[in-house]
């Protein structure tokens, strides 16, 4: 599974970030079509877009969050994009599966798609999506239109969502997707951050939509294993590797039992450290 510990939104039509974007360290850098660009602006945003991810010299990945199919600019956007090489198209206001095949069917080969949960029927409608098929690779929560269309109070810990959190990670583990979390809104607010990044940490998510690219560092950090993870998963790969670790289902290591679906976490934290490196 790709890492995406961070995916930077930018305005397409912004040609003074685009370029700073070149030189940012975000896993993903996506070209926003949709809120950060004013209606009067679509077209512009939509040539700039096209004109960026052309030129190329991002350091990671490149994505698009397209206006979605049924608004006057979908179709345009999607078309603009056919025939470009990106790794990502980021599709609004998903809310239910049969909108997948028509985003598939309009989309570059070989380019995934992530859909965002940010409705109530998107919700209602959350294991369906998921389980819609390629070229769906991952659900991003929209934390901000979703708490609107709610109708939640403010909680600086997001009480009101956490169902929401968990169902997302749960509907995008069952199909071997992508969970991406929700922005985090209060730019000066840096503890806050750090907080919620640990939050979507612990609830599963694999990276966090960023507004900033002040935010990257701390996504980062809170989506990377820690030197103590790392340490506990090479003493359970060592443990099952030991002479007397052969046949054993499980096994005593640092104080604690470790049976061997710790042994397969172990390893997949590792190659994600690896692949942080």
């Amino acid at each position: 599974m790709a890492l995406v510990r961070s995916l930077l939104f930018l305005p397409a039509s912004n040609a003074r970030a685009i370029e700073k974007a070149r030189t940012l360290d975000a896993d993903v850098v996506v070209l926003d079509l949709e809120d950060a660009v004013a209606p009067e602006s679509k077209a512009e945003g939509r040539r700039a877009a096209v004109d960026a991810i052309r030129t190329g010299g991002f350091a990671k990945r490149i994505a698009v969050r397209v206006n979605a199919l049924g608004t006057e600019w979908g179709e345009d956007d999607l078309a603009a994009l056919a025939d470009l090489r990106l790794d990502f198209v980021i599709a609004p206001k998903v809310e239910e599966p049969g909108i997948i095949d028509a985003y598939g069917a309009r989309m570059p080969e070989g380019t995934g798609l992530v859909a965002m949960i940010e409705t109530p029927q998107a919700l209602m409608a959350l294991p369906a999506i998921a389980g819609a098929g390629e070229p769906l690779a991952g659900l991003m929560l929209g934390v901000n239109d979703l708490a609107k269309a709610l109708g939640t109070g403010n909680s600086r810990d997001r009480e009101p969502l956490k169902p929401w959190l968990a169902a997302t990670v749960a509907a995008a583990r069952a199909h071997d997707l992508l969970a991406i979390d929700g922005v985090f809104n209060r730019l000066e607010d840096a503890d806050g951050l750090t907080a919620e990044c640990a939050q979507g940490r612990l609830y599963g998510f694999d990276g966090k939509s960023l507004i900033h690219p002040n935010q990257i560092e701390a996504a980062h950090a809170a989506f990377s294993p820690t030197p103590d993870e790392i340490a506990t998963a090479e003493a359970i790969v060592a443990g099952f590797a030991a002479p007397d670790a052969e046949g054993r289902g499980a096994i005593r290591v640092n104080g604690a039992m470790v049976e061997r679906l710790h042994l397969d976490q172990a390893r997949a934290l590792l190659d994600r450290a690896a692949a942080c490196r």
